[in-house]
């Protein structure tokens, strides 16, 4: 059994920072990328951004210079740092991480439940 448990959501002002975590946990015998999902209301989710194993990253280009993701590979835990927030970025974020469980023989991608953020004064 793997989960994914996210932490960090929020209330924020324009212009504020906040951090979103997600930790993996359970039978995990290998994790190959972690990333970071939104879903605004009524839209598509949407990477927002994405770490491979070996910390190659890839961003959306609206959050480029200011989000960054990062990872704890002894904590299986992928961490969002979200800057000079916008009201646009007021989403629920999903982490999603792609690992092998123990006794199984490949990969698949898990996700969070979800953690709201919203940017308004």
């Amino acid at each position: 059994q793997v989960q994914l448990e996210e932490s960090g959501g929020g209330l924020v002002q324009p212009g504020g920072s906040l951090r979103l975590s997600c930790a993996a946990s359970g039978s995990i015998a290998s994790i190959n990328s972690m990333g970071w999902y939104h879903q605004a209301p009524g839209k598509q989710r949407e990477l927002v951004a994405l770490i491979t194993s070996s910390d190659s990253t890839i961003y959306a280009d609206s959050v480029k210079g200011r989000f960054a993701i990062s990872r704890d590979s002894a904590k299986n835990t992928v961490y969002l740092q979200m800057n000079s927030l916008k009201p646009e970025d007021t989403a629920v974020y999903y982490c999603n991480v792609l690992l092998k469980a123990v006794g199984t023989a490949s990969y698949r991608a898990y996700w969070g439940q979800g953690t709201q953020v919203t940017v308004s004064s």
